[in-house]
């Protein structure tokens, strides 16, 4: 008899559910979020030899535990908390969100499910994910920086800086500056302020490049032989991806990076309109390509 055991991971706590392959419940447990948090549940799972363990949310809440219990040789799945939510609500008797009626969901979802995925050890994938989205909540600061210097230099000047903004071009800016009125004196005051935090945000993304460059060239793939894809994109899209393995096809990998058309049917009118669905970083680094390659007359990807 094969045990599946279901996981409700939290951030102070999880708990684990175990039902057989007849989904009659064997047993339940909750633990704190602990460094001991593996060797409970292994304790705990002892009376189960035959077992598989199945955590809703692998790459989000349950990302650590599910790595530990991998670590320890244990088997896992990965359960989506949509479709172990859809099991509780409709199939599982029991509606009531609580954490072992989540926990036995995700535990009859992974019984009702043989395709889910097996979560595996990370590797160069997460390293470069990490990497990717550091740089883009670096790049994302340093937008809202820029744009709130702009608004500032519109105040000081008429028309400010039309050009997308560099530190020395604000440095110019400023200095043909001499504020008259103790308003004007505090805004140039903050516009110094934001140009020294611009010029952190440039240091910060030059090291982060060099950081992507050498995990890239590091993990020796090909992507970046494709056109249009450099050592940023070709992060993002390893980063995100994780194990392509995992797609049956490349229809199923458009599906999940939201590049596959979606259906809207009615009334025998068949449309079909761009998916706002999927992992939308991924879908970011693809859109990047493409419009790298649509500028080049050229380019296999424009024709």
């Amino acid at each position: 008899m094969e045990v599946m055991i279901g996981v409700d991971p939290h951030k102070a706590s999880h708990h684990a559910f175990a039902v057989d392959d007849g989904e009659v419940e064997l047993a339940q447990v909750s633990v704190r979020a602990s460094r001991e948090q593996v060797d409970r549940l292994l304790t705990w799972a002892e009376p189960f030899p035959r077992r598989m363990w199945a955590v809703e949310g692998s790459d989000g809440m349950g990302y650590l535990l599910s790595q530990q219990l991998v670590a320890a040789g244990e088997r896992v799945v990965d359960v989506p908390a949509t479709l172990a939510a859809r099991t509780r609500v409709l199939g599982s008797g029991r509606s009531n969100k609580t954490d072992p009626n989540d926990a036995r969901s995700v535990a009859l979802t992974a019984l009702r499910h043989a395709d889910l995925r097996e979560v595996r050890p990370v590797g160069h994938a997460e390293v470069l994910r990490l990497l990717a989205k550091r740089n883009t909540d670096i790049g994302d600061r340093r937008t809202q920086v820029v744009s709130r210097m702009h608004s500032l230099l519109v105040e000081l000047a008429p028309g400010g800086i039309a050009k997308e903004i560099n530190a020395s071009d604000v440095d110019t800016f400023l200095e043909q500056l001499t504020p008259a009125t103790p308003v004007e004196q505090t805004r140039y005051d903050l516009a110094v302020e934001l140009l020294a935090e611009i010029r952190a945000l440039d240091a910060q993304l030059k090291a982060s490049h060099k950081r992507i460059r050498a995990a890239i060239a590091a993990s020796s793939t090909t992507v970046t032989d494709l056109f249009g894809i450099g050592p940023i994109i070709a992060a993002m899209l390893i980063g995100y991806t994780g194990d392509v393995g995992r797609f049956r096809d490349r229809d199923h990998y458009a599906a999940y990076n939201g590049t596959a058309p979606v259906e809207f049917s009615s009334g025998g009118r068949t449309v079909h309109r761009a998916s706002t669905r999927g992992n939308r970083q991924l879908n970011h680094a693809l859109h990047m390509a493409a419009i790298c390659q649509l500028r080049q007359p050229h380019s296999a990807g424009r024709a």
